[in-house]
């Protein structure tokens, strides 16, 4: 079977099963779900062993770091998949949601009912949870789901998949609603991208090039975002100790994340007294500092950022830095450089905090908090599919409600338009 034909099986294969899916049940969908955890970590070890296959490649082809991470597994790693699948199963399923209802003059009864979106194809790199998170947050919300993993993570991957398979099997759920696109040739990808009337949704996750790839070649609608260009603002009424927590916490915590730090803006009036420090804090650490002229006056011997730095999501221990005279300076380089993902200002001053909340333009924007918290699982959403810059049809981390859609259903009496 030639590669074509095989991806038109595969999505015919899921649109059968996203009828399936229509109507089952709650329980049902959270039996299938919380099986999938069960199963996890039951063959834990020989997802692991799969994985170390995978992350043994990554080395020898000589990935970064945060390359590494991003791909590792371990025990802990899929008891967190298993957790994050049963706190899915646990969640409230939009599904049948009655958004509204009224009633029109002549009697007809109008209800805005949440239904599932249908197919969705996600199209992934390295991190092989995404497999398990999106199989268990498209199944809850009814929607069969196509998944297509970088050749980076493609042993762990299948895998996984191998596991969700038999949860599925032992459930009585039709293969069709998850599958897995096992070849890494990277033409699957294009021939996914022309089945539009199979599939009604694409999800991409990974570097900018990926995204970029799929928007430009798809002829199915896509959710995005490109990349987590973030950025912390410690404004002039900033307390100290807070602002240096919070941004150490947001570049150092996890910093191969997207909701992780790529720049700190210090406001001029306190730069003297609070960078020395929070750079000294943040080199022990092992960040790379990479400041403007200002701040490499303060900071002797750092690296000059350039603008392609101020426009560079490292995903690593580096941290563009820059002093700004005033909010509007600070808003304006985050409008220049920012994506649309997660931005944050520490300040004790209200009306500076609800000034920047208001006029930065980001799917998330936070006072007196880390990036870090842009996450599902942290904002009660139960694991996420990813996190859309979008401003269509979803914003922010995408949970269950972000993957339905909804229509109207109409009740009459035999009423006829004249």
């Amino acid at each position: 079977m030639s590669l074509q034909s095989e991806l038109l099986t595969t999505a015919k294969q899921a649109q059968k099963a996203a009828r399936f899916l229509s109507v089952v049940s709650t329980e049902e969908k959270n039996k299938a779900i919380k099986t999938m955890a069960k199963e996890l970590l039951k063959h834990s070890k020989a997802i692991i062993a799969a994985n170390k296959l995978d992350v043994q490649s990554a080395k020898k082809e000589k990935r970064n770091s945060a390359f590494i991470d991003r791909l590792s597994l371990d025990l802990s790693g899929i008891k967190k998949m298993s957790d994050d699948l049963i706190a899915v199963a646990d969640l409230a399923d939009p599904v049948s949601e009655v958004i509204k209802t009224w009633q029109r003059p002549n009697g007809l009864v109008l209800s805005k009912v949440r239904v599932p979106l249908g197919v969705i194809g996600i199209i992934y790199e390295s991190r092989p949870n995404v497999t398990s998170d999106c199989a268990g947050l498209c199944l809850k919300t009814g929607n069969a789901v196509i998944l297509r993993g970088g050749k980076e993570s493609i042993h762990s991957n299948q895998a996984i998949y191998k596991v969700i398979s038999l949860a599925l099997r032992k459930t009585g759920f039709p293969q069709g609603c998850i599958s897995l696109i096992q070849t890494t040739d990277r033409q699957a990808v294009n021939e996914l991208l022309k089945l539009n009337d199979y599939i009604d949704l694409i999800i991409p996750r990974g570097g900018e090039s990926l995204i970029r790839g799929v928007v430009e070649n798809s002829l199915i609608p896509v959710i995005k975002h490109y990349k987590g260009i973030c950025h912390i603002y410690v404004d002039k009424y900033a307390d100290f100790a807070m602002a240096q927590a919070v941004a150490f916490n947001a570049k150092v915590q996890r910093p191969s994340t997207c909701n992780a730090m790529e720049c700190l803006l210090v406001h001029a009036d306190i730069a003297l007294d609070f960078l020395p420090e929070m750079v000294k804090h943040l080199r022990k650490s092992g960040v790379e500092i990479r400041g403007c002229a200002k701040t490499a006056k303060l900071i002797p011997g750092i690296k000059l950022a350039s603008n392609q730095d101020y426009a560079t999501e490292y995903l690593d221990l580096i941290l563009s830095v820059k002093i700004v005279s005033s909010l509007k300076q600070a808003v304006d380089h985050i409008a220049k450089y920012g994506s649309k993902h997660s931005e944050a200002i520490i300040t004790e001053n209200l009306r500076n905090g609800t000034s920047f909340l208001k006029s930065v333009d980001a799917a998330c924007v936070y006072l007196n908090a880390s990036t870090r918290f842009t996450d599902g699982n942290q904002f009660g959403l139960g694991a996420e599919i990813g996190v859309s810059t979008d401003k269509l049809h979803a914003r922010g981390p995408m949970g269950l409600v972000e993957l339905t859609t909804y229509k109207y259903v109409i009740i009459g009496n035999g009423q006829i338009r004249t």
